[in-house]
């Protein structure tokens, strides 16, 4: 499974770490590249500070307080989930990085390569499901 994450609101995050955590457990080769807002979720801090888009973003502390009250894992929380399924690979956009001017010391430790968008492409032409979240 290949996913592009194009997006670091809360809306977004949880279904990409949900579905990389599963198809990790499911035995399934997952990578993620994280381009444009989708690397925000990628810097120090930034799952723990992602929120909902526009003005759903008054509704942030209530939506994270559902999510836990119903069980489900914290986006860092799933970020271990899937690392522990050793079948997650993570990547940042170089050129994203370029851009947005992000040294490789501000992202977390778990990012695996920064590569760019034709790197990226070579990995999902070979994989079963391409998804754009």
């Amino acid at each position: 499974m290949a996913i592009i994450v194009h997006s670091g609101t809360l809306d977004k995050l949880y279904p990409v770490f949900m579905l990389a955590s599963t198809g990790g457990s499911m035995d399934m080769d997952v990578h993620l590249f994280f381009t444009f807002w989708g690397l925000n979720a990628l810097k120090k801090g930034g799952m723990e500070s992602a929120k909902l888009p526009g003005v759903m973003s008054l509704g942030t502390g209530m939506m994270k307080g559902k999510i836990k009250s119903v069980g489900v894992p914290s986006l860092p929380e799933l970020l271990e989930m899937t690392r522990m399924t050793e079948k997650v690979t993570i990547y940042a956009c170089s050129t994203t990085m370029a851009m947005m001017d992000v040294p490789k010391e501000q992202l977390i430790p778990e990012v695996d390569e920064i590569v760019g968008a034709a790197s990226f492409l070579a990995i999902a032409m070979d994989a079963d499901v391409q998804l754009f979240i």
